[in-house]
């Protein structure tokens, strides 16, 4: 997926992750929520209230500024932000590095969490996207509690675990946001399947550091 260059370009490509999104079993109807800006700017799209992801359409989105305020136009323009919004928002304003936010509800993530395991990173893949995982507790949707402790998660992370919830997924665009849901989910999904055959220790292993210099 190459770097979108216009706001059209930006909603075209999150209508295909909220897509893939679905059909992948990430996320169910209308929950978790996607945003993205262009580099630069202090405003954002991000899907509208009850859109499902699936079935997404440019008139699904609304465009928010840093400040949090849905930037004027007619209703059509700019329909009633997920109540969500604040996730993005408070995100974007401290990782000035990010374009992009996927927030869907994986379940092996959530479940491994959950169960109070550690995700582990076991691929080359996992160590190079993902590099490392931060959690929050569980907040309600759409609280100031939620996207606090998730901004200062976002801080150290580009990959956070909502408790009890989904995850926060952070790229310099939508494809690497989307690509670190997606090795997320599957890091976390290769740890249940270790934990069933009980092992509690296996990772990926050098560091992740070592794993950039060496892919």
């Amino acid at each position: 997926m190459k770097k979108a260059t216009t706001v059209e370009g930006l909603i075209e490509q999150l209508i295909d992750v909220g897509s893939t999104a679905v059909r992948q079993g990430f996320v169910l109807a209308s929950g978790g929520n996607l945003s993205a800006r262009l580099p630069g700017s202090d405003e954002f799209v991000v899907t509208a209230s009850g859109t499902w992801l699936d079935r997404l359409v440019p008139e699904d989105f609304s465009t928010m500024n840093l400040q949090g305020e849905v930037v004027a136009g007619t209703p059509a323009d700019n329909p009633r932000p997920s109540s969500e919004w604040k996730l993005h928002q408070r995100t974007y304003r401290v990782r000035e590095d990010t374009n992009a936010i996927v927030h869907i509800h994986p379940q092996h993530a959530v479940l491994v969490d959950a169960l109070g395991y550690e995700i582990r990173l076991l691929t080359l893949d996992h160590a190079v996207y993902v590099r490392s995982v931060g959690r929050t507790d569980f907040h309600p949707n759409g609280s100031d509690e939620l996207a606090d402790t998730a901004a200062e998660q976002a801080k150290a992370h580009n990959c956070v675990i909502l408790g009890n919830h989904g995850c926060s997924a952070l790229g310099e665009d939508v494809g690497m946001a989307f690509r670190r849901a997606m090795n997320l989910e599957e890091a976390a999904t290769a740890t249940y399947r270790a934990l069933t055959l009980g092992d509690r220790t296996t990772t990926f292993p050098v560091s992740p550091d070592d794993a950039i210099q060496h892919a």
